[in-house]
């Protein structure tokens, strides 16, 4: 892993941007540019990323942004890397940078069609399991029991699990990351770099507005995502897998951190706990991240 001393100084996310206090996605987005030394196009769909960028002729991003619809950022990205092949730039990285709404749901069929046309470029759905610009309404990436403003008392169905229909496609490198660990972010789209081919980023983003948490705690709630066995670092080239070092300690049920310290953290699960702990919905939450590594290591291994 690079030493902290090794990373760029220079700074691709601009200072003043409109992004909420406490935003994860600025961890993310600052180290992954930084990896990518500003030799980017970013393809940006409806999400917040694309109020950080602001309104034109302002932006709060050093490099060239192209904004698209909702969902067609996979479609985009296509768009530009052909045009990129004709002026024969095979240099640049083409990325698409989107949220869960725009990629577990809306932008899916287009990133599907871009893997399947084998379009080079990166995309990455840095994940916050909500529509945080649009009133943080559910998505598929919204977890069990989680509420949100369309699911007042809870949803009652667990995540969409994303990894294993973007591995069905097939990518030259296909990881996982999580804000609380921005070395591991830099490293990984350090390596992006090397593949030619299509590639995808999965990214654990919290949002203190939707998950109803202390703005300074985004790093804390990240780290016990992987602690409690929640999250789990990966990555894969090609049909080669590593489960990553911060995860590989807690492949044991037994030395995770209890859920209840992840959960307890998050206003959008406190319904769990009050008026008493709901001890049968937080097992039916545990053993989805049981379920979650079982088929993981069962796919891959």
């Amino acid at each position: 892993m690079v030493a902290t001393k090794e990373i760029p100084l220079k700074e691709y996310v601009l200072k003043g941007n409109a992004a909420c206090a406490g935003c994860q996605d600025m961890v993310a987005l600052r180290h992954a540019h930084k990896a990518l030394e500003g030799d980017v196009i970013q393809v940006v769909p409806a999400c917040c990323t694309s109020v950080v960028q602001s309104l034109w002729p302002k932006s709060g991003l050093g490099i060239p942004v192209l904004n698209t619809a909702f969902m067609a950022s996979g479609a985009t990205a296509s768009g530009v890397k052909a045009a990129l092949k004709a002026k024969g730039n095979d240099h640049t990285q083409v990325m698409v940078w989107a949220g869960d709404g725009g990629t577990f749901d809306i932008g899916l069929q287009a990133l599907s069609g871009a893997f399947e046309r084998r379009t080079d470029f990166l995309y990455i759905c840095y994940n916050n399991q909500v529509y945080s610009n649009t009133g943080t309404q559910r998505s598929g990436a919204t977890p069990l029991y989680a509420q949100t403003t369309t699911t007042w008392f809870g949803k009652p169905e667990p995540e969409k699990m994303l990894d294993f229909i973007v591995a069905a496609h097939e990518p030259v490198y296909q990881f996982t990351a999580n804000t609380a660990y921005p070395r591991d972010i830099y490293d990984k789209f350090k390596k992006a770099r090397e593949f030619k081919g299509p590639k995808f980023g999965h990214i654990f983003l919290p949002c203190p507005q939707a998950w109803n948490y202390p703005v300074e705690k985004g790093v804390e709630i990240g780290k016990l995502a992987v602690e409690t066995g929640y999250w789990i670092q990966w990555e894969r080239v090609g049909d080669e897998f590593t489960l990553g070092n911060h995860s590989k300690r807690f492949q044991d049920p037994a030395k995770r951190k209890p859920i209840d310290e992840f959960l307890k953290m998050q206003g959008r699960f406190s319904h769990l706990f009050k008026p008493k702990r709901d001890d049968k919905k937080i097992k039916e939450f545990e053993d989805f991240i049981q379920h979650r590594w079982d088929v993981l290591m069962k796919t891959f291994t």
